[in-house]
Protein backbone atom coordinates (compact mmCIF):
# COMPACT_ATOMS: atom_id res chain seq x y z
CA UNK A 1 0.00 0.00 0.00
CA UNK A 2 1.41 3.69 -0.93
CA UNK A 3 -0.21 6.32 1.00
CA UNK A 4 0.20 9.85 -0.92
CA UNK A 5 -0.10 12.92 1.88
CA UNK A 6 0.38 16.54 0.41
CA UNK A 7 1.89 18.95 2.74
CA UNK A 8 -0.29 20.86 5.17
CA UNK A 9 -0.89 24.26 4.35
CA UNK A 10 2.13 26.49 4.09
CA UNK A 11 3.06 29.98 4.30
CA UNK A 12 2.69 32.35 1.05
CA UNK A 13 6.32 32.04 -1.09
CA UNK A 14 7.80 35.36 -0.67
CA UNK A 15 11.05 33.95 -1.95
CA UNK A 16 13.09 30.86 -1.77
CA UNK A 17 9.71 28.25 -2.42
CA UNK A 18 12.04 25.30 -0.78
CA UNK A 19 12.07 26.98 2.44
CA UNK A 20 8.06 27.71 3.23
CA UNK A 21 6.74 27.08 6.21
CA UNK A 22 3.81 25.76 7.67
CA UNK A 23 0.87 27.56 8.86
CA UNK A 24 -0.81 26.86 12.14
CA UNK A 25 -3.93 25.62 9.94
CA UNK A 26 -0.75 23.31 7.90
CA UNK A 27 -0.19 22.19 11.40
CA UNK A 28 -2.93 21.07 12.57
CA UNK A 29 -3.63 19.46 9.01
CA UNK A 30 -0.23 17.25 9.67
CA UNK A 31 -1.10 16.23 13.22
CA UNK A 32 -4.94 15.14 11.99
CA UNK A 33 -3.59 12.96 8.92
CA UNK A 34 -1.22 11.11 11.47
CA UNK A 35 -4.22 11.16 14.39
CA UNK A 36 -6.36 9.69 11.27
CA UNK A 37 -4.27 7.00 10.01
CA UNK A 38 -3.55 5.74 13.71
CA UNK A 39 -6.89 5.84 14.41
CA UNK A 40 -7.72 3.35 11.19
CA UNK A 41 -5.06 1.14 12.26
CA UNK A 42 -2.53 2.05 9.45
CA UNK A 43 0.70 1.51 10.48
CA UNK A 44 3.12 2.07 7.60
CA UNK A 45 6.75 0.68 7.87
CA UNK A 46 8.06 3.83 6.10
CA UNK A 47 7.59 7.27 5.79
CA UNK A 48 9.30 9.09 2.60
CA UNK A 49 9.63 12.90 2.27
CA UNK A 50 10.17 15.96 0.08
CA UNK A 51 13.06 17.49 1.87
CA UNK A 52 11.49 21.04 1.20
CA UNK A 53 10.94 22.45 4.99
CA UNK A 54 6.18 22.44 4.42
CA UNK A 55 6.85 18.35 3.55
CA UNK A 56 9.54 18.06 6.20
CA UNK A 57 7.59 19.42 8.68
CA UNK A 58 4.06 17.91 7.89
CA UNK A 59 5.62 14.45 7.81
CA UNK A 60 7.50 14.94 11.07
CA UNK A 61 4.13 16.34 12.35
CA UNK A 62 1.75 13.43 11.10
CA UNK A 63 4.54 10.56 11.73
CA UNK A 64 4.54 11.16 15.92
CA UNK A 65 0.94 9.54 15.69
CA UNK A 66 2.64 6.93 13.66
CA UNK A 67 5.91 6.05 15.74
CA UNK A 68 7.90 6.09 12.68
CA UNK A 69 10.49 8.20 11.69
CA UNK A 70 10.59 10.40 8.00
CA UNK A 71 13.17 9.93 5.41
CA UNK A 72 14.09 12.62 3.78
CA UNK A 73 14.30 11.73 -0.48
CA UNK A 74 15.55 13.69 -3.48
CA UNK A 75 13.17 12.22 -5.21
CA UNK A 76 9.85 13.95 -3.91
CA UNK A 77 11.41 17.57 -4.36
CA UNK A 78 9.45 18.19 -7.63
CA UNK A 79 8.92 16.96 -10.28
CA UNK A 80 7.33 12.78 -12.07
CA UNK A 81 8.86 10.21 -10.03
CA UNK A 82 7.94 6.60 -9.12
CA UNK A 83 6.56 5.45 -6.32
CA UNK A 84 6.68 1.66 -6.84
CA UNK A 85 10.79 2.34 -6.81
CA UNK A 86 10.69 4.73 -3.81
CA UNK A 87 8.35 2.21 -2.21
CA UNK A 88 10.37 -1.34 -3.33
CA UNK A 89 11.28 -3.53 -0.05
CA UNK A 90 9.83 -1.20 2.41
CA UNK A 91 6.52 -2.45 3.28
CA UNK A 92 3.63 0.03 3.26
CA UNK A 93 4.84 3.77 2.87
CA UNK A 94 3.81 7.21 3.39
CA UNK A 95 5.00 9.67 0.75
CA UNK A 96 4.53 13.23 2.05
CA UNK A 97 5.27 15.74 -1.09
CA UNK A 98 3.86 18.54 -3.58
CA UNK A 99 1.19 18.77 -6.07
CA UNK A 100 0.74 18.16 -8.88
CA UNK A 101 3.55 15.64 -8.74
CA UNK A 102 1.12 13.60 -6.85
CA UNK A 103 -1.93 14.11 -8.41
CA UNK A 104 -0.05 13.07 -11.55
CA UNK A 105 1.81 9.85 -9.83
CA UNK A 106 -1.95 8.55 -9.21
CA UNK A 107 -3.16 8.91 -12.07
CA UNK A 108 -0.15 6.87 -13.42
CA UNK A 109 -1.04 4.19 -10.79
CA UNK A 110 -4.25 4.01 -11.12
CA UNK A 111 -5.64 6.08 -14.20
CA UNK A 112 -7.89 8.07 -11.55
CA UNK A 113 -8.02 11.71 -12.53
CA UNK A 114 -7.51 13.69 -8.70
CA UNK A 115 -5.92 16.56 -7.06
CA UNK A 116 -5.38 16.08 -3.82
CA UNK A 117 -5.77 19.38 -1.34
CA UNK A 118 -3.28 20.81 1.03
CA UNK A 119 -3.62 18.25 3.69
CA UNK A 120 -5.25 15.47 1.61
CA UNK A 121 -4.15 12.09 1.47
CA UNK A 122 -4.22 8.83 -1.71
CA UNK A 123 -4.45 5.82 -0.95
CA UNK A 124 -3.11 2.85 -3.09
CA UNK A 125 -3.02 -0.21 -3.38
CA UNK A 126 -1.58 -1.84 -6.69
CA UNK A 127 -3.43 0.01 -9.52
CA UNK A 128 -6.52 0.40 -7.20
CA UNK A 129 -7.41 3.94 -5.41
CA UNK A 130 -8.76 2.97 -2.52
CA UNK A 131 -9.21 6.13 -0.85
CA UNK A 132 -8.95 9.70 -1.33
CA UNK A 133 -9.42 12.22 1.63
CA UNK A 134 -9.75 15.63 2.00
CA UNK A 135 -8.46 17.57 5.14
CA UNK A 136 -11.59 17.83 6.88
CA UNK A 137 -12.16 13.98 6.14
CA UNK A 138 -8.70 13.38 8.32
CA UNK A 139 -9.60 15.28 11.13
CA UNK A 140 -13.14 14.06 11.56
CA UNK A 141 -11.67 10.34 11.64
CA UNK A 142 -8.97 11.68 13.88
CA UNK A 143 -11.60 13.34 17.17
Amino acid sequence: MIYLLRHGDAEEGMGDDAVRRLTLKGERQARAAGEALAALGIEPDACLTSPKARAADTAKLTCEALAIEPEITEELRGGPFDSTDLAAGRGDVLLVGHEPDFSTEVARLTGARVKLRKGGLAAVDGGTLVALLRPNDLAAIAE
